[in-house]
């Protein structure tokens, strides 16, 4: 994220780091980074140097009437810590939060030393040491939490995840698709009866920074205690979309979700393999479909004939699952070879 100019601090900020001890009673200055749709978040200059700090708002901004609860930055900073202790450094530091105002205060990673992984694809440069290290690092978090499973309590968020993920993703879509909604239903049913280990619930390239140590997960206002499938469905189906995107790295990019896919399932050893995957072979067509006709379109796909093709691959996938993800990569493949 960027930021938009110095200013003032808005008094909710100002207030929740006087009132955690991590500023005096001076004045503030900083700068609204720009990007989000779920939180205000902006850098502040602190005695000690900058800091983020970020506040959720109860109703997101996008098209659709879409709110959440803005309690959901408390689990975010339970998601960092855990995160830190399975692989340290792939989260922000989290220096405080304030229940009461809503408020999270973190470490701030700026440029040049970081680098936004969206950024990186969209120019075309789908690194396939950074594609693994992702899927890497992403499978030593689930590992680590499914080994913990005395951190289920502390992420008891089955209706916010509903809320924020599952509802406005897959039954939103299945509300434009009404004959698919019965296969969108059973993937929402069967990701919420899996128990497994501490999802992030929004790993997208615009949430992972590259920085000199590996890949950072930034955002996870939607940690919840589930189904793992749906942390590495959701982010091999950006690198998909992102063929859309810039057409000429498309080899690349596929390249990048097999780098990635691979990394992942390497790391696997809270649950069967072929199991975890079919699950996230099942998951990601309706993750597809979510993103052209759901309540959180993709940004970048504004031509209809684009959003065709997403939805040809993922209606069909959807009525004929597999059990692969190479599998829906193929399928992919197919699609824009024609």
């Amino acid at each position: 994220m960027a930021a938009a100019g110095d200013g003032a601090v808005p008094a909710e900020f100002a207030q929740a780091l006087r009132e955690m001890g991590l500023v005096g009673s001076g004045p503030l200055t900083g700068a609204p980074l720009t990007g989000g749709v779920s939180s205000d978040i902006w850098r502040i200059d602190t005695p000690q140097g900058p800091v983020c700090a970020k506040r959720a708002l109860p109703k997101l901004r996008v098209a659709a009437d879409w709110h959440a609860p803005i309690e959901r930055n408390l689990y975010e900073a339970g998601w960092m810590r855990v995160a830190n202790e399975a692989h340290p450094g792939c989260a922000p530091h989290v220096l405080g939060q304030h229940p009461g105002l809503g408020v999270l205060v973190m470490s701030y990673l700026a440029s040049p030393g970081y680098t936004l992984w969206k950024q990186a694809l969209r120019d075309g440069q789908a690194d396939l040491a950074t594609a693994h290290a992702v899927g890497s690092v992403l499978g030593r978090i689930h590992d680590y939490s499914a080994a913990h499973p005395e951190l289920a309590a502390q992420f008891a968020t089955d209706t916010i995840f509903f809320d924020i993920r599952l509802e406005p993703y897959l039954l939103a879509t299945g509300r434009r698709h009404p004959d698919l909604a019965p296969a969108l239903e059973r993937l929402v049913a069967v990701t919420r009866s899996q128990k497994v280990a501490l999802v992030h619930g929004d790993v997208s390239p615009k949430n992972i920074l590259i920085g000199p140590q590996g890949p950072v997960f930034l955002d996870a206002e939607c940690a919840w205690w589930g189904d793992p499938a749906f942390d590495i469905a959701f982010c091999l189906n950006h690198l998909l979309l992102k063929c859309l995107w810039n057409p000429p790295a498309t080899p690349a990019f596929l390249a990048a979700f097999e780098a990635l896919a691979g990394a992942y399932l390497q790391t696997a050893a809270w649950e069967p393999r072929a199991e975890l995957e079919r699950r996230a072979a099942a998951l990601l067509p309706g993750l597809l479909l979510a993103r052209v006709d759901g309540k959180s379109p993709v940004e970048y796909l504004t031509d209809e004939a684009q959003r065709n093709r997403v939805r040809r691959v993922a209606r069909s996938l959807l009525q004929q699952p597999v059990e692969q993800l190479s599998s829906v990569q193929r399928a992919w493949r197919e699609e824009l070879s024609r």
